[in-house]
Parts: structure tokens; C-alpha cells; sequence
């Protein structure tokens, strides 16, 4: 061994004696309740390859890594074998729901129906002649006497074979199972948080496992990635505005500790949603479809006064085009909302024949084709007239749903609290009063004339110090926040303010707002007149809900009929943006997590699998880029 391979290993010896001895030094050391940032995956520059967003919908996955320029869509939907021969076969619900079926139901549907025929004859086509109304009974006389066309007698569409008994099926496999067989349907999300019921599979365990069954196929068959490699890859989960913590709590627990990735950080869709459309401050109306949900976000802060969730969307305006195709003499008479098939084909035709466009009128011809599992390829003729322009409509009445009896309107709640998490929003608040008792009693001393003394240089400056230790240690929510504690720039509103917002958004809680009524309202739950002034020049609609043609200059026409004639002046124009960089409005949510991903800022926003492990949902209220 020569001289320099001796300096060599002995120097390997001295530094591994060092690590030894800093070790015993650290066991000693008393850790700090919140952990420190992990210096090591820190110091490397994240691969964005090795990052995965999954935005979860009500009906679709969407997810991919964050280098994709589009993420895998998958139905999201799993059907399981029954554990006991002779179970009961159960199916969640697709287009139907609950409220449906009251005797005030089809009153209501109807009353709706009259508002949005009301409001399309009223309303001049671009000409200037108004619109002829079309009645339903024009149309039924010729689709009465519709008879299909056979065009192939043995349908290429197979159901799902399950001879080899599979556990369970996800996404289009799992659509179609046939429902003779012994396999139970769920959806795992239903208007945009966990799908927990009373019946099989409704637990939130049962629900959770449903979600990791779903997500690990997407990631194995369709992402391409072994589980046993997720130790190698992070995951952005995008959330809803108004979320559940603990749901949101068990889908983080799920994906580090059972899916296995080694850190995950948590966003909300609609600061997502800016993120991909490249906008700094928009009112985001993502329109999905079982809810619709609304935020006013300025510069990557989702304003908590202004989050609201409508319970209704997409399928809600496919089941009111069936209503309204049935009235209209419908020719495929054997379709029932209760069919997996025909449920999916409804969305189809809603898809195709819907719009918004005022200047469409008449009766108009039509063909659809229907391609069933051991059915022959029919082909129909059917005329419509204004069913196609009504339908999409009910989003702005509606009442033509004809729901009764449902919570239809949703705002942020105050939490329930968390056993793991002791430092929540509850114990803020019970400090703040302790606060400001203290912060009273100071300014009583302040006023109090000094004692001759006392009134050297030193003591106002201790005078100072303390006062400054006493806000850095806690925060002043304010009275008015104690049921709304808010982030960002709302920090600045008054008491009062936060507290007449919070009542007026209160008195539409349980109501079915239209959706430009609920815009309108939605950016008038703004702090300042130039915060409301931005919204109004940012209206970005996202999801699928709302891909019509006419959508963008029928919303912005009602925008500007209905807004305050206070900021007609101050707004330079109302933009209604559904198509940012031409990109499909249901991707954009996701695209605004790969560009998280992508940020500098983002890097101490991660949870890591080790952290989690260790302290739970506080790493939640630390790490969130949100208030939690």
C-alpha cells in the first residue's frame, strides 16, 4: 500500500469517527414539536419526471407526472367481487339522486322550465328577430314514428369478462361488467368528496380502499410504474376549495404510507386552475359533473370568504335533457336512467346536440347510433328543438332540476377539530381572547402616566421588545373571524366586515343559486372594490360542465345584465375566459399542478414520508399552501 492510500484510508477512518461522535451528540438533543426542513432531498434539485399529480373528479381521474403535456383520464369507477355467493347486488348512483322523486318535484321542474323559456324568448338573436318558441308536441308527432335502423346485428362492444374472477375492475373495465354478474358498482367520490353512505361500500374505509385500488391500477397499467419504485417519486394531490380535512387527511395517510410515495404536497384546485391558465388573480368557476364549485384567488391565495359549492352539474343537465327529450317523443323508449349503457350514451347526446348559442333555433333533425354489449348497432332519427338550448339552461335556473329537499349550496366550515392536531383553528381562537384581555390591560398601563424613573431610553425599548414578543407569539384572528378564519390578503379586513360578509353569504346557504347569480355573488365576498374589479376582468371557467357552444358570450351577456351598476363603471370589460392557451378547460386544473411542481417556492410546501409518519395532520397545517 503506497503513502497516499494510506492518507487516504485514514482519512475515510477520521471522518467516519466524526459522524459517529455527532450522532451521540444529536441523541441528547430535545427535538422541536415542528419538525425542521429535511436538508438532504432539499439540496438535490427535484426531478419533475419523478412527480405525479393526480387531480381526483367525481367521474374522472386525471393523472400523470408532471412532465406530461397531458394526464391519463380514467373513469373513476371500481366494480368488486362479492365475498359471499347470493349478496345482494348494490350500484352507486349515476344520474339519478336523492330529491328527485317528491311530490313537489315535477312542480318545481316545471316552474324552472317556464323561467328558462321566459328568458329565451325574451332575448333577441343577433339579428335582432326575436326567437319563434318551439313547443314539444312539433317535435313528438314526427319522433313517434321513428323505428331504428339495425346497421350491425352483433355489436364489437364486449362486456368486461370475468371468468377468471377477478377482485375488481377499475375505469372503462369496471363500466362494463355486466350487471349480471356478481360484482358491486362504486364511485368512489360524489360531488367532490368521498362518496361515505350507509350502504355496502360506503365507509370511509371501505371508500379509501377504493380510491387506492383505483389509483395504484392507474399507476402500474397506465403510468407504467412499479409500486415497489414509488420510494422514488413525490405526488401533488390536488383538493377541492372547500374540503373535509379528515378526507383529505385519509387520502395523504393512503398515499404515503400505502401507495408508498416518499412526499406529497397538498393544493386546492382553483389556485391550480390560475397556476395552469397562466393567470395571476381569476374568479374561478370550475364546473364539474356533480358540483360546481366557485373562489376568487389573488396572487395564488384562494380567498376563504368567496368559496362556495353549488351541488349541482354536468349529470344534472344530462338527466334534465332526458326529461325534456321525453317530452319531446324520445324514440329510443327503453332507455332508463337507472342503465349503466344508457346513462353513458345520455352524456353522449347531451355532448353533442347541447348549446348556448341563442341565434340556433327551429326544429332540427338528428341521428345517434346505439352500441350496446350483446345488442345490435341501431341507428335513430329523432328531431329536436329547443331541448338542446333548455337543458343547459337549468345551470342558470336551477330549480328545472327539480331537487327538493337537498343542501344545494355550500361554504367553508369551521373545523371539528383533530385529536393529533392540538394547535387547530380552535386553539386559535381561544387565544385570541387571552390576547386581547392582554393587549387591553397594555394600553390601560400605556396611558397611565409614568413614574419619574422610569422613563429612560432602556425601558421604552423593553417597552417595545415586549410588545413585539407578545404579537410574534400569537396571532390576532379578530371576533369576526371566529367562523371564518381567513389567509393572504383578507388578513387586512375589519372585524365587521369579515362578519356582514359572512352573513350575507350565509343567507344562500341551501339554496339553488343560479350560476351567474352565484359568480355575482362570489366576487362581491371580495375585501376591496379593486379585488372585486380584477374578478371581474378574470372570470375563468374550468371543468367539463359547461363545454357548450355559445358558453363563453352567453355567460359574459348575463354577467353584464346582472353585475352592480356601481362597477359597470369601474370595469373596463367583463372577460369570460373557458379556453386559456386553447386548452381543454377539464385539463386545466391538472396542468397548474405540473407547474407546481415546477416552483421554486413549492419546495417547502412537501410532506415527507418520514415527517408524516411522525406527526400526522399538523404536518397538514404547516406545510399546506392553504390555511388549514
Amino acid at each position: 500500500m503506497t503513502q497516499a492510500e494510506r492518507e487516504q484510508e485514514n482519512g475515510k477512518e477520521k471522518e467516519k469517527e466524526r459522524e459517529k461522535e455527532k450522532e451521540k451528540e444529536q441523541r441528547g438533543v430535545k427535538r422541536p414539536i415542528v419538525p425542521a426542513a429535511i436538508a438532504e432531498p432539499l439540496q438535490e434539485p427535484i426531478q419533475t419526471t419523478s412527480i405525479i399529480i393526480i387531480h381526483p373528479g367525481s367521474k374522472t381521474l386525471r393523472i400523470g407526472r408532471a412532465t406530461d403535456n397531458v394526464p391519463v383520464t380514467v373513469p373513476h369507477v371500481i366494480a368488486r367481487r362479492h365475498k359471499q355467493p347470493g349478496q345482494p347486488r348494490h350500484e352507486d348512483l349515476w344520474l339519478l339522486r336523492d330529491g328527485l322523486n317528491k311530490p313537489e318535484s315535477n312542480e318545481q321542474r316545471q316552474n324552472g322550465l317556464k323561467m328558462v323559456d321566459q328568458a329565451i324568448w325574451s332575448k333577441k338573436m343577433s339579428n335582432g328577430i326575436r326567437r319563434t318558441p318551439v313547443s314539444a308536441e312539433q317535435a313528438r308527432a314526427y319522433n313517434r314514428q321513428i323505428r331504428p335502423a339495425v346497421l350491425d346485428p352483433t355489436a364489437r362492444v364486449k362486456w368486461t369478462s370475468t371468468s377468471h374472477n377477478a377482485d375488481y375492475f377499475v375505469g372503462e373495465e369496471a363500466l362494463y361488467v355486466n350487471p349480471a354478474d356478481s360484482y358491486n358498482l362504486h364511485w368512489p367520490i360524489c360531488r367532490g368528496q368521498l362518496n361515505i353512505h350507509g350502504g355496502p361500500g360506503g365507509s370511509l374505509t371501505a371508500v379509501l380502499a377504493d380510491l387506492e385500488a383505483i389509483w395504484s391500477h392507474a399507476l402500474q397499467k397506465l403510468l407504467e410504474i412499479p409500486l415497489k419504485d414509488l420510494k422514488y417519486y413525490r405526488c401533488i394531490l390536488l383538493v377541492p376549495d372547500i374540503y373535509n380535512r379528515q378526507h383529505v387527511k385519509g387520502m395523504v395517510n393512503m398515499l404515503l404510507k400505502n401507495i408508498g410515495f416518499s412526499a406529497i404536497l397538498v393544493h386546492q384546485e382553483s389556485v391550480c386552475a390560475t397556476y395552469g391558465s397562466g393567470l395571476s388573480s381569476a374568479c374561478v368557476v370550475d364546473v364539474g359533473d356533480q358540483k360546481t364549485s366557485l373562489c376568487c384567488v389573488e396572487d395564488g391565495v384562494s380567498h376563504r370568504s368567496s368559496r362556495m359549492c353549488l351541488a349541482y352539474g354536468g349529470s344534472d343537465v344530462t338527466r334534465c335533457f332526458y326529461w325534456l327529450l321525453q317530452r319531446a317523443g324520445f324514440p329510443y323508449r327503453d332507455c332508463q336512467l337507472s342503465n349503466r349503457m344508457d346513462c353513458m350514451l345520455l352524456q353522449q347526446l347531451k355532448e353533442t346536440f347541447c348549446h348556448l348559442d341563442q341565434d340556433i333555433s327551429g326544429l332540427q333533425d338528428h341521428e345517434f347510433r346505439t352500441r350496446f354489449p350483446e345488442s345490435p348497432v341501431l341507428l335513430y332519427q329523432c328531431r329536436l328543438g329547443d331541448e338542446k338550448l333548455q337543458a343547459p339552461m337549468a345551470l342558470f335556473y336551477p330549480a328545472t332540476f327539480g331537487i327538493v329537499g337537498q343542501k344545494m349550496t355550500s361554504l367553508q366550515q369551521r373545523s371539528q377539530g383533530d385529536s393529533e392536531d392540538p394547535h387547530d383553528e380552535h386553539y386559535l381562537l381561544s387565544t385570541q381572547s387571552k390576547q386581547d384581555q392582554s393587549s387591553k390591560a397594555g394600553a390601560e398601563r400605556k396611558s397611565l402616566p409614568k413614574p419619574l424613573g422610569f422613563e429612560g431610553e432602556s425601558s421604552s425599548q423593553g417597552g417595545e421588545a415586549s410588545e413585539r414578543g407578545l404579537h410574534s407569539q400569537e396571532v390576532d384572528f379578530g371576533p369576526g373571524q371566529a367562523e371564518c378564519l381567513v389567509g393572504g390578503s383578507e388578513m387586512e379586513d375589519s372585524p365587521s366586515a369579515l362578519l356582514s360578509r359572512r352573513t350575507a353569504m350565509s343567507q344562500f346557504e341551501g339554496k339553488a343559486l343560479g350560476l351567474d347569480k352565484a359568480i355575482l355573488h362570489c366576487i362581491d365576498c371580495c375585501a376591496s372594490d379593486e379585488t372585486k374589479r380584477k374578478m371581474y376582468s378574470s372570470i375563468l371557467v374550468v371543468g367539463g360542465g359547461l363545454l357548450f357552444h355559445g358558453a363563453q358570450e352567453f355567460l359574459q351577456h348575463r354577467i353584464l345584465n346582472k353585475m352592480p351598476p356601481s362597477f359597470r363603471r369601474l370595469v373596463e370589460n367583463v372577460e369570460v375566459i373557458t379556453r386559456p392557451k386553447d386548452m381543454d378547460p377539464r385539463l386545466i386544473p391538472w396542468k397548474g399542478g405540473a407547474v407546481l411542481a415546477c416552483l421554486d417556492t413549492t419546495q417547502e410546501m412537501w410532506i415527507h414520508q418520514q415527517e408524516w409518519q411522525r406527526f400526522g395532520v399538523r404536518m397538514l397545517r404547516e406545510r399546506a399552501g392553504f390555511v388549514w
